[in-house]
């Protein structure tokens, strides 16, 4: 088997199909094809990008830049393309491009259950700062407020 032929690169418009694909797999409670839409047509801080595997999109992940912080919106790996450190990828690609628009930091939400995710962003330098009470719609779940420098 040869080796699979990756590709990053920003999204547009003609993706949103396959990335709400990706969010509807990864998610109990997804955004809304409408929220993807919006984000790449009128929010001019958001920055999407997506993760294809020969041509399929596998994975997306998307941050607001304003000014010097850089906030993760979302990041999604598709179930079957999971434990390929592919999210590992996408956030080192997010980081990379945040410090490229003069981001100075970087933060996140995390569910309090989801430990593969808080590991990952760990080894990436972030740090717990804070607790979003009832943060997660569906389950009233908590978020974990994440930080990393850039500089």
């Amino acid at each position: 088997m040869g080796k699979k032929q990756l590709n990053i690169r920003k999204a547009n418009i003609e993706d949103v199909e396959q990335m709400w694909n990706v969010e509807q797999a990864s998610f109990s409670k997804p955004w809304s094809k409408e929220a993807f839409v919006s984000e790449m047509t009128t929010n001019r801080f958001a920055q999407y990008y997506v993760l294809e595997i020969e041509g399929d999109i596998v994975g997306y992940a998307g941050m607001w830049i304003i000014l010097d912080e850089a906030h993760v919106t979302n990041i999604a790996i598709h179930p079957h393309a999971r434990g390929q450190k592919l999210g590992e990828l996408m956030m080192r690609h997010l980081i990379a491009i945040a410090k490229m628009f003069g981001a100075k930091s970087m933060t996140l939400e995390v569910r309090v259950s989801n430990q593969i995710a808080q590991n990952l962003y760990r080894k990436l330098g972030f740090k717990e700062e804070g607790l979003r009470k009832n943060y997660y719609a569906d389950t009233m779940e908590d978020a974990i407020i994440m930080w990393v420098n850039l500089e």
